[in-house]
């Protein structure tokens, strides 16, 4: 089938590969016996059904990953999937430490793809937490109080760029550090900006 035309990005990638070799290779031959269309995106082979991102196989220091771009919708009969952070909303992984274990989930591993497939065929969308769901730092609602034209400027900010503020604000585990971050970059919000704008 002309689908499973290798791509010489990826045959490149995994000829520099010095960790993760084997796994690799044998994830490849699985991913692409599903059909999909071989590319190569943000530095990692990746697997495509009519355009769309399906899987991923990423290398890590401590094991290689089938990353499922729309992970959280599969039913993960299996209990494998594993999301990498509590911030990673869609992607899920399974995660390989040798080819062995590779090998003896192919089945496995077929029926997780092919699943992710059915489920970019269907349209369903993850349905991404609104930044209402994420707690804003008491720290920053206080300003909120004293600077009246800053609660409006971060609300005007995009859901991305609130997401990013509160997740930074959030994460110092003493209430003076929050507060410093948050004195930091009141300028930029009131101005527009986000983070790392």
């Amino acid at each position: 089938m002309t689908n499973n035309k290798l791509n010489p990005k990826v045959d490149e990638y995994l000829g520099k590969a010095n960790k993760w070799k084997k796994e690799y290779e044998k994830l490849r031959n699985i991913v692409l016996d599903c059909e999909l269309t071989e590319e190569f995106k943000w530095m990692h082979p990746c697997y495509t059904f009519q355009n769309k991102n399906i899987v991923l196989i990423h290398g890590f220091k401590e094991y290689c990953a089938l990353l499922f771009v729309k992970g959280a919708l599969l039913h993960d009969a299996h209990g494998i999937l594993i999301q990498q952070t509590e911030n990673v909303q869609a992607g899920r992984q399974i995660r390989f430490t040798d080819v062995e274990e590779i090998v003896a989930m192919e089945t496995i591993l077929k029926a997780y793809i092919n699943e992710a497939i059915e489920v970019e065929k269907s349209g369903v969308e993850v349905d991404f937490k609104k930044n209402t769901e994420f707690i804003i730092p008491e720290e920053f609602q206080n300003k909120f109080v004293e600077f009246p034209a800053l609660k409006p400027a971060f609300e005007a900010l995009t859901p991305g760029r609130q997401r990013a503020y509160i997740l930074y604000f959030s994460a110092p585990k003493q209430s003076k550090t929050r507060t410093s971050r948050v004195e930091k970059y009141m300028q930029q919000i009131l101005i527009g900006k986000g983070l790392n704008d």
